[in-house]
């Protein structure tokens, strides 16, 4: 095995890449994000860092905006995540710019999968260790995609990553429902990363809606009050 573990352009004679595998590990290890459709929109949510000291709105946020109509939660390692989220910020600027309309969501998808691709295929280079939930609002309706490390895109109507994601898929699997309303989705979706991060309180949760139209970000003090509403 050794042999093979150490350079991510190396297949191993069963056809496993191994520093691959190692990135998925890592994002096993990192805080639980989730994410749904509903009818209008997509509800991404996760758990910030919980230290009282911290200015989390200052650096390692993990649900970022990519554009008005687009997002992306994050699990694994941040750093990581904060790259590919800026490479697609830019993508997104430059297509509006050169065709005068947004960035879909399959698009944006697609960018990140291939940036990812090329880091498991050239040496000197490792994988990035996060994955990333990506959802949107485009002429296609709401969209809801996972991106992992090996680069491997899936949609989804409701999915979860991280460290607690076995036990908030099923609630996902259980609850969700077609056509569902906003403040449905958004209980529903509290309800899944409570049953992920068990010790969870609603002042460390940020949650976003993200429609046609908007980009809403509910957490901190001012949006206690909405957070707990739905809990």
């Amino acid at each position: 095995m050794m042999g093979y573990d150490r350079a991510i352009v190396t297949f191993s004679p069963d056809g496993r890449l191994f520093q691959v595998e190692y990135a998925r590990e890592a994002v096993k290890r990192g805080t639980t994000s989730v994410g749904l459709v509903f009818d209008e929109g997509v509800v991404l949510i996760v758990s910030k860092v919980k230290s009282p000291l911290s200015i989390p709105e200052n650096g390692g946020e993990k649900i970022s905006q990519i554009d008005d109509h687009l997002g992306a939660a994050i699990s694994g390692f941040m750093a990581d995540g904060r790259i590919l989220v800026e490479r697609t910020r830019v993508k997104a600027q430059v297509f509006k710019l050169t065709y005068d309309e947004p960035l879909d969501v399959l698009g944006s998808v697609k960018d990140v999968a291939d940036t990812m691709q090329a880091y498991t295929q050239y040496g000197g280079v490792r994988p990035f260790g996060v994955a990333l939930l990506i959802g949107g609002v485009d002429e296609k309706g709401s969209q809801l995609y996972e991106v992992d490390p090996s680069s491997t895109f899936y949609g989804w109507k409701a999915h979860a990553i991280g460290r607690g994601a076995p036990e908030a898929r099923k609630v996902l699997k259980k609850d969700w429902k077609e056509g569902m309303k906003e403040d449905v989705a958004i209980k529903l979706a509290i309800k899944a990363l409570r049953a992920a991060e068990k010790t969870i309180k609603p002042q460390e949760v940020v949650l976003v809606v993200i429609t046609g139209k908007q980009f809403k970000k509910i957490y901190g003090e001012n949006g206690l009050k909405t957070i707990k509403k739905y809990w």
